[in-house]
């Protein structure tokens, strides 16, 4: 079974998300924990965290089906010395926040060089910031997003991830959101038959499908290859319906989160059902 939802918001309080993921008929949803354009979050209450869960099970969705993403400041590859610590206060702080919450994933980019350091220096940052996080914690997976590859991004390439991976100590509490905007921006040809095949197998092959825990659905406005992040309503994109109704007839990404990342939210309860319909 598909499960599907888009990135709703939690103005008011994360209580307020499964609410308005209920609203638009999803069974997945995706959420920012706290105010994702600030480095410092007043703690979540009890009062939010019981009603939290109480609202999820009223929507029917489970912690299996929901999908946080960190704050878009935090960068685990960050070259300064002086500034890696923010960083990882912050994704600590975000992984804390979930483990609080009952959910058991946390989303995140992987970061960047800027031009300061080697790639191979940056993965090992990444690495060492998550294995920092997850000592830290319990029970919450660090799942990391594929980029596009823009300007000094890393995690474009599957070889990234796997690397990554390969030094994160705990390999039970790792895992990888795959973005399909971002996979084709990156040179990965979804849109094809034979190209989505390739994609998939070479997914498997460098990184191991099973890491794959969720996926962010997304049709893009740019061309293969662009390296540019640029999300387009589904079916109105560059993939194109063919590969949505592929990939919604795949059994492969049963029983995790599907999230819409989609431009238009006023489509989302339409996507939601264009795309269940898509299955046989």
């Amino acid at each position: 079974m598909k499960y599907i939802g888009p990135h709703v918001s939690a103005s008011g309080g994360v209580e307020n998300a499964p609410l308005n993921a209920k609203a638009v008929d999803a069974s997945a949803f995706a959420l920012f924990t706290k105010n994702q354009r600030q480095w410092v979050s007043p703690p979540l209450t009890a009062k939010s965290m019981e009603q939290f869960k109480a609202n999820c099970a009223e929507a029917g969705i489970s912690p299996d089906h929901i999908l946080p993403h960190d704050s878009y400041l935090i960068n685990l590859g960050q070259p300064d010395d002086a500034l890696i610590g923010k960083s990882r206060n912050a994704f600590f702080d975000e992984m804390k926040r979930c483990e609080q919450l009952g959910l058991k994933m946390l989303n995140f980019h992987p970061g960047s060089h800027l031009n300061q350091i080697s790639l191979d220096q940056c993965l090992n940052r990444i690495a060492e910031s998550i294995n920092l996080a997850l000592e830290r914690t319990e029970g919450v997976t660090a799942v990391i997003e594929n980029t596009a590859g823009q300007g000094s991004n890393v995690g474009f390439s599957f070889e990234h991830i796997a690397i990554i991976i390969d030094k994160v100590e705990d390999k039970s509490r790792v895992g990888v959101c795959i973005d399909t905007c971002h996979t084709y921006s990156a040179g990965y040809d979804l849109k094809t038959e034979e190209g989505y095949r390739d994609t998939w197998a070479e997914f498997d092959r460098t990184i191991g499908s099973h890491y794959l825990k969720a996926i962010h659905l997304n049709d893009t406005k740019k061309e293969l290859a662009s390296r540019v992040d640029r999300h387009e309503s589904i079916g109105k994109g560059l993939l194109g319906m063919p590969f949505f109704e592929r990939f919604m007839q795949d059994p492969r990404f049963d029983n995790m989160p599907l999230i819409l990342e989609t431009p238009d939210e006023s489509l989302w309860t339409e996507e939601i059902q264009l795309l269940k319909g898509l299955q046989k």
